[in-house]
């Protein structure tokens, strides 16, 4: 199917897709001040220029969409239309994903990801679990983990 915009006009509407400073990174980040964590943001000296950066437990937090990074919950949908593209484009952040985590734990990084369907959506999580669930998680002190709209988990491994 032909694109119904100018290239001119898909550029500029591509461009607009926010890739920080997303209200779901707002919403994370005052859930962390509110607990009273200091943080970095956008690191571009570490792997996958992580979300938010936590020097003290040394902890990595990374906030995904779930269409762009492939989360299966209920808000993710296989586009309808070119089907192929989006599928290979939604797998290479996947893979890419993994690599900066694999890179980040082995540097001494503990990771979190912050699934989008745990921050909006008819399924998220209360902001108290949500800030119950990061300290639960930062004063733990081991292992890399996940919350989406169930709650927390350890990372499990993911398809690429």
């Amino acid at each position: 199917m032909a694109d119904v915009h100018t290239s001119a006009i898909r550029s500029k509407n591509m461009r607009a897709i926010r890739t920080q400073d997303t209200a779901i990174e707002t919403r994370l980040a005052e859930l962390l001040a509110e607990c009273g964590f200091s943080y970095r943001v956008q690191d571009k000296a570490l792997p996958g220029k992580p979300d938010f950066v936590l020097e003290n437990p040394q902890a990595i937090i990374f906030v995904h969409g779930c269409f762009w990074h492939h989360h299966d919950c209920y808000l993710f949908k296989v586009p309808a239309t070119r089907t192929e593209f989006w599928m290979n484009k939604i797998g290479g952040n996947v893979t890419r994903d993994k690599r900066f985590i694999k890179e980040l734990s082995a540097s001494g990084w503990r990771v979190l990801v912050v699934w989008e369907c745990a921050l909006r959506g008819k399924h998220k999580l209360a902001d108290e679990a949500i800030s119950s669930r990061l300290e639960e998680w930062l004063f733990a002190g081991e292992g890399n983990a996940e919350i989406d709209w169930q709650g927390i988990h350890l990372m499990r491994e993911r398809p690429a």
